[in-house]
C-alpha cells in the first residue's frame, strides 16, 4: 500500500531499462556496429540511432538493408545468439545504474509505490540489467520476448498495467527512446521522456529536461518531484 503522502502520485511506475535506468546504449552500440560490419557495411551514426530502443529483428533489418544483403532465418538465429553473447560480456565488464537512479528508487520504494521494469531487451539480458540496478526495487518486470509485440507497439505497457490491476492512464512511464515513448503513449500511460536528442520527443510526452533544469539525469530527483511531474502530465 502506498503512503497517504503519495495521494496525487501514479498508481504504478514503469521504467524502461536501456538508456533510462542503466547507461547501456553505448554497449549495445558497440555490438550493433559489429553486427553491421559482419554483414558487410558499417552503419552510419544516423542509422545506429534508428535502432535505439528497438528489437533485435528491427536492428538486424536495418543492418541488412544498409549492407544490401538478405539474411535467412537460420542466419538470423546465429547472429542473434552471437550479438546477445557479446552484449552479455560487455554488461559483465561495465554496467551500472545511471546517476541518481538508486536514491530515487529508494525514495519511491519507501512510499510503497509499485514499480516494474518494462524493456524491449529479451529476458536473458534483462535480468542482469535489473540485478545491476537492484531487484528489490521492482515488483515485476516485462521483457521484450514476453509481451507479444516489441515497442513501439503498446503490448508491454498494457500487460504491465494488467498485472498490477490498474488502468494505464494511472501509470507513469520513464522512457528515453522514440520507440518506447510511442509504445507508452499508445497504451494510454502518462509519460516522461528523456531522449538524448530532444527532437525525438513524441507528442503527448513531457520532456524531463524541461522539468529538471535542462538535465536528463536523475541526480537530485526526489519522489515528490515524480509526484508533481505526474500531476503535470495528467493536465497536459
Amino acid at each position: 500500500m502506498t503512503s497517504p503522502s503519495w495521494s496525487n502520485g501514479p498508481r504504478a511506475i514503469f521504467w524502461d531499462m536501456d538508456g533510462t535506468l542503466v547507461d547501456s546504449e553505448p554497449l549495445w552500440g558497440i555490438a550493433t556496429y559489429e553486427l553491421s560490419e559482419h554483414l558487410g557495411r558499417r552503419l552510419t551514426p544516423e542509422l545506429r540511432a534508428a535502432t535505439v530502443g528497438g528489437s533485435f529483428h528491427h536492428t538486424l533489418q536495418v543492418c541488412a538493408d544498409h549492407a544490401g544483403v538478405e539474411v535467412s532465418p537460420e542466419q538470423a538465429k546465429e547472429l542473434h545468439d552471437a550479438m546477445f553473447a557479446r552484449v552479455g560480456r560487455l554488461f559483465e565488464q561495465s554496467l551500472a545504474p545511471r546517476p541518481g537512479v538508486r536514491p530515487l528508487l529508494e525514495g519511491l520504494r519507501a512510499l510503497g509505490v509499485p514499480m516494474m521494469v518494462t524493456t524491449n531487451t529479451e529476458r536473458a539480458l534483462a535480468d542482469p540489467s535489473i540485478k545491476a540496478v537492484g531487484e528489490q526495487f521492482f515488483c515485476d518486470s516485462v521483457a521484450g520476448d514476453e509481451a507479444g509485440r516489441f515497442k513501439p507497439a503498446p503490448d508491454m505497457y498494457v500487460e504491465a498495467a494488467r498485472r498490477l490491476g490498474v488502468a494505464p492512464q494511472e501509470c507513469l512511464v520513464f522512457e528515453d527512446s522514440q520507440a518506447g515513448m510511442t509504445a507508452a503513449v499508445a497504451a494510454g500511460c502518462q509519460v516522461i521522456g528523456l531522449p538524448e536528442d530532444e527532437s525525438d520527443l513524441v507528442e503527448g510526452v513531457l520532456l524531463m529536461q524541461s522539468l529538471h533544469g535542462g538535465s536528463r539525469s536523475f541526480e537530485g530527483v526526489r519522489a515528490a518531484d515524480v509526484e508533481r511531474w505526474f500531476t503535470l502530465s495528467t493536465q497536459a
